[in-house]
């Protein structure tokens, strides 16, 4: 047997794998009225039919100002919500879980997409960008500089978060993820090196905190007790004084206790000209750090790129999935011929379609 390939069951949703497809943004809603696509459709839906077990939709805005660029998708109105629908069908239609990310993107929104113009950094408000907001007035890099919201202002996010979680479920999806990583509002939050608040989001972790757990709670108490809530955090930010794992550990007991079920652990974001340091699997030891500190099931992603490391990872008890990236976008099949890898012969995790396509274990070839 395959510890990948086999199944895993949160609160009521049962998983046919672990190997999971992670956010992936795609700046491709030409409309710019955060309506998905038929690209979404197919990007998303290649995957499911390549074997995922879960596959989660790029990082979705919960009000328009939190979107990162203008040609992001959202899940703020209902004809969003009716387009997701699509998608998620045929994500179920594949033996697939369907997962939204609901982001909001604070003091890095507004910038011109990452392909397709010329240009880079804040889109500026003549161009069609918008005064972005976040736990403090201070820019990320060369971007322009944030405002700090208000009590009112956080208040409204939260609810935000709420009314997207349930437009998330009703469009069919089966997990919801908030996400607390990558330098995005609430990881600007979390770190005190993006959060110079002097008030009660502010200064110590339990403040800093706040804003997630709020969400968390909110999140939970929007979709009930069946659906999985997933939280991805950036578990450092590569710099002295900042968020690092210790507090990563410490704010998902928090975040598990508030109703958030496992833990997407990546890492970075928060600044810019930091350090990474780059390698196959280099955030896994982040992902099993938090996962034997917090007592929570876990997911690791970064740089995982062939069935054999994915497989150690999780039979190890690293982390309890894992999530891949570029590697399905490389072959959106990955998962089909990580089971052909591992020595699987399972019909049933391949498109009727593909059957005739598929490689005999015993001296077959990919």
């Amino acid at each position: 047997m395959s510890a990948l390939f086999t199944p895993l069951t949160v609160r009521e949703l049962a998983l046919r794998n672990r190997l999971w497809v992670p956010a992936l943004c795609q700046y491709t809603v030409e409309k710019k009225d955060g309506v998905p696509t038929d690209w979404h459709l197919v990007h998303l839906g290649a995957m499911a039919s390549g074997g995922a077990g879960l596959v989660i939709a790029e990082a979705t805005a919960v009000v328009p100002d939190g979107r990162i660029s203008d040609e992001d998708t959202g899940i703020w109105n209902d004809e969003q919500a009716a387009a997701w629908a699509r998608v998620t069908a045929f994500i179920h239609s594949q033996g697939a879980a369907a997962g939204m990310q609901l982001a909001h993107a604070g003091r890095k929104a507004s910038v011109w997409p990452e392909w397709g113009h010329d240009r880079h950094g804040t889109m500026s408000i003549e161009d069609g960008g918008w005064q972005t907001a976040s736990a403090s007035a201070e820019a990320f890099g060369e971007y322009d500089a944030p405002v700090a919201l208000d009590q009112d202002g956080i208040e409204g996010i939260v609810a935000a978060f709420a009314a997207a979680a349930v437009r998330s479920v009703e469009a069919g999806f089966d997990v919801v993820e908030v996400h607390a990583a990558h330098g995005y509002l609430i990881h600007q939050f979390l770190s005190p090196l993006s959060n110079r608040r002097t008030d009660a989001h502010g200064g110590p972790l339990e403040n800093r905190a706040r804003l997630l757990l709020d969400i968390v709670r909110a999140v939970r108490a929007a979709v009930g007790e069946a659906v999985p809530v997933f939280v991805r955090f950036s578990a450092t930010d590569y710099a002295e004084g900042g968020w690092n794992r210790e507090q990563t550990a410490v704010v998902a007991g928090w975040a598990r206790d508030a109703g958030a079920d496992l833990f997407d652990i990546s890492s970075g974001g928060n600044l810019s000209g930091v350090r990474i340091p780059l390698g196959p699997g280099y955030q896994v030891p982040f992902a099993e750090f938090v996962k034997e500190q917090a007592g929570v099931p876990v997911a690791a992603v970064g740089l995982i790129t062939d069935a054999e490391q994915a497989e150690e990872i999780v039979a190890s008890g690293q982390a309890d999935a894992v999530l891949l990236g570029r590697a399905f976008m490389r072959d959106p099949h990955f998962g089909l011929r990580a089971a052909f890898e591992l020595g699987l012969e399972d019909d049933a995790l391949w498109p009727q379609q593909y059957l005739r396509a598929r490689p005999q274990v015993s001296g077959g070839q990919w």
